[in-house]
């Protein structure tokens, strides 16, 4: 579920960033399908994380969803899907049929970026269990729970300058 949110659901997202993609020569429907690929592919090792997890506890008959992390955790992945689904609606716009395409990619782009932050908030909580604070200790500790704080920042800042300052100042 790591791989799938910190770098899968990471690089799907920064597909589409101009200064640090290394698709950014592709065209948009080339990048849109690269993105779509990617978030499948992490949407995939969310929910077998998940089903993995879900068995482990099961085999050592511990409580589910009994943290924060996991609860949080859950909500990331349900989330990651329903908007994957959300995601189809841009394949298809003609699904939807009352929305504009540009009011489409803007609800997209700012609930997928909800989503990503829910994500990253759950491997930060991960990071303060017990488990992951005995393992690692000290400055290692730090460097590891600063990787999705400047994560979110990049696509936070992705986000915002491509779809909501740019927006605002159009109107």
């Amino acid at each position: 579920m790591a791989l799938a949110f910190s770098l899968l659901l990471t690089e799907a997202l920064l597909v589409f960033s101009p200064e640090s993609s290394p698709l950014r020569s592709l065209s948009r429907k080339a990048k849109a399908r690269a993105h779509w690929a990617l978030q499948l592919l992490a949407l995939l090792c969310a929910l077998l994380g998940l089903a993995a997890v879900a068995y482990n506890k099961h085999l050592h008959g511990k409580a589910h969803l009994g943290t924060w992390h996991g609860r949080t955790g859950l909500l990331a992945v349900l989330y990651a899907a329903a908007q994957s689904a959300g995601g189809l609606l841009l394949l298809y716009p003609q699904l939807a049929k009352s929305w504009t395409l540009a009011k489409l990619k803007l609800y997209h782009a700012t609930a997928g970026l909800v989503g990503y932050l829910l994500g990253c908030a759950s491997l930060m909580l991960g990071m303060c269990s017990l488990w992951f604070t005995a393992a690692v200790t000290g400055a290692a500790w730090y460097l590891l729970m600063l990787c999705p704080v400047l994560t979110s920042l990049v696509v936070m800042s992705q986000v915002s300058n491509a779809y909501l300052y740019r927006k605002r100042s159009q109107h």
